[in-house]
């Protein structure tokens, strides 16, 4: 060193130590010092902010799916029937919401052991978030309703997203760990304002992490509310069509020939918002009900179009169905019953010209679900097949097929009720349904059913006047007669009574669930009540209780009830 340099003038005392040196570190190694909690946090945040760019993007255009829906997606194709099943069971409804959440919360823990994994080892996040992107960009790009390009799209944005973030993050936390030694000998002059900037930076990823799904689910409602003006539009028009088509179903409904007065039944009609939703789609399909269009093909004469107009300008008819999940346990509230307007689907299938050797009638929906149940369900004339534009005198909800489904009579919905309807293929009896694929019987024809409402189970009833009361169904075939049996516990055992024959509402179609009511002087005390119901062929449900695989439930719905 040169003599006098400003380096060899440091008196000993002012020289730098190798430990001070050694402090700060080297270039291109910001992670080498970062805490596992702020790399976790650090992995966290980079994931949230991958599924909020996602989300936002989704929500920016129609053509671009969500990363999160068509992952859930492919879960529901791909889980083994038994879970599904089971989700179905155990959560209902509840299912879909369960299942996002269950995915976004998964990929929030591997961003968390990702980020403690990319502190030391920078190529894992190029690695992990690599397969995010394929795994996302693979569910994405097979959604039937938009282009495989931008769902390779949005899952690259994502990806680097996340990378993006979860590496700057990674830099502030390494920088904050360094607390290089200020010339004071005090560390808080640097060492504050880095710790400020990982925690900065850390809230700013945060609130992009849930500032983006948010506002992508704002413009997501901007579209539902589009539609809900569509149906708005669609009610003015249904308002216009005959009242001669529809006058017989609507008395035999609003006559006030029903047990609706006994609190805590079942109301003869269900309100639309009140009726069970089971499908397979985690968002909702919001359609243009102005560009919509129905096809039917497959062997046919003559491969056929219909626009939403199309279907208004022909003769509706109105019919009262009661419908049922397959999934729906003995004594289950998977089961509704509504009245429905359509066109009938002989009338459309006629145009199209049904060729010999069509044995299956397949809807498909936007979505890409399918159901399928025999062309010979059709040659019989109580049997009830709509192709539906209105449930209960007003446009279809959206999350129950808006604008178009299908509603047979007698069928569980699994086979039968395509909803968001898109097309209607005639095929040979080879082709599977989805959820025949998944293990379920390939016949769906609703068993005789009936169900206690009042009393619920366990209830607790004063003694005396009390009122036994439900529902029975066996749409196609119609309910004959329903029966109540109610035992006293005694010493932990049942003593049968007799059975009694309930009184029934009048029946407004084969198609329709009737309600159904017993009076019962209450004794005190344990007490088991069960029913049955008889069909219009006079057969009596089976009290062989049986799960609802691979076929729907049966049995007789039992309850117990205390009387002090």
């Amino acid at each position: 060193m040169l003599k006098g340099s400003p380096m060899n003038q440091l008196s000993e005392d002012q020289t730098p130590s190798s430990e001070s040196l050694a402090i700060a570190p080297a270039a291109g190694d910001t992670n080498a010092a970062t805490s596992p909690l702020k790399a976790a946090v650090a992995g966290v945040l980079s994931a949230g902010a991958a599924l909020g760019i996602g989300q936002l993007l989704a929500g920016a255009s129609e053509s671009i799916p969500s990363l999160v829906v068509r992952v859930g997606d492919a879960v529901i194709e791909r889980v083994p029937a038994s879970i599904e099943r089971w989700a179905i069971e155990t959560l209902g409804t509840g299912d879909k919401p369960a299942l996002v959440w269950g995915i976004v919360s998964i990929c929030l823990l591997i961003g968390a052991v990702t980020g403690i994994a990319a502190s030391s080892r920078s190529r894992t996040k190029w690695l992990v978030y690599g397969v995010f992107g394929l795994v996302g960009g693979l569910a994405a790009a097979s959604d039937p309703q938009r282009p495989a390009a931008m769902g390779w799209f949005v899952a690259v944005v994502a990806a680097l997203t996340g990378i993006t973030v979860l590496s700057l993050l990674l830099a502030r936390a390494a920088a904050s760990a360094a607390s290089p030694v200020a010339p004071d000998c005090s560390s808080d002059p640097i060492e504050r304002p880095n710790r400020r900037g990982f925690v900065a930076a850390a809230t700013a990823a945060a609130a992009f992490g849930v500032g983006a799904p948010l506002i992508g689910s704002q413009l997501r409602g901007r579209r539902a509310q589009e539609t809900e003006q569509d149906r708005d539009v669609v009610a003015a028009d249904i308002e216009q069509i005959d009242e001669s088509a529809l006058t017989q179903q609507r008395e035999l409904v609003n006559v006030g020939n029903n047990f609706d007065d006994i609190g805590g039944i079942t109301p003869l009609v269900v309100p639309n918002d009140e009726f069970y939703r089971i499908d397979t789609a985690l968002v909702v399909p919001q359609i243009d009900v102005d560009t919509w269009s129905m096809k039917i093909t497959g062997m046919v004469d003559n491969e056929v179009e219909f626009t939403f107009d199309d279907l208004l300008a022909m003769d509706l008819v109105e019919e009262t169905v009661t419908m049922s999940c397959v999934s729906n346990p003995v004594g289950g509230d998977l089961v509704g019953n509504a009245v429905w307007l359509g066109v009938p689907l002989v009338d459309l299938l006629a145009k199209a010209g049904v060729q010999l050797g069509a044995e299956q009638i397949v809807g498909r929906s936007v979505d890409g679900w399918t159901g399928g149940f025999p062309t010979e369900y059709l040659d019989d004339p109580d049997r009830t097949a709509l192709v539906v534009v209105a449930m209960n005198g007003e446009p279809l909800p959206v999350q129950h097929g808006f604008p178009v489904r299908l509603v047979i009579s007698g069928l569980y919905g699994y086979v039968s009720a395509t909803k968001w309807l898109k097309e209607i293929e005639l095929t040979t009896w080879d082709f599977d349904g989805y959820w025949i694929t998944r293990g379920w019987s390939k016949l769906g024809p609703v068993k005789t059913q009936s169900r206690i409402d009042v009393p619920r189970t366990n209830a607790r009833l004063k003694p005396g006047d009390q009122m036994i009361a439900g529902i029975a169904w066996a749409p196609d075939r119609g309910i004959r007669r329903v029966e109540v049996q109610v035992a006293k516990v005694i010493d932990n055992e049942p003593v049968l009574g007799p059975w009694i024959e309930a009184d029934l509402t009048d029946d407004v179609s084969d198609n329709s669930w009737r309600q159904w009511s017993v009076p019962w002087q209450a004794p005190a005390g344990d007490h088991v009540v069960r029913v049955r119901a008889t069909d219009g062929t006079g057969t009596t449900q089976t009290e062989v209780r049986t799960n609802v695989a691979p076929d729907g439930a049966s049995g007789w719905h039992t309850i117990a009830v205390r009387v002090d």
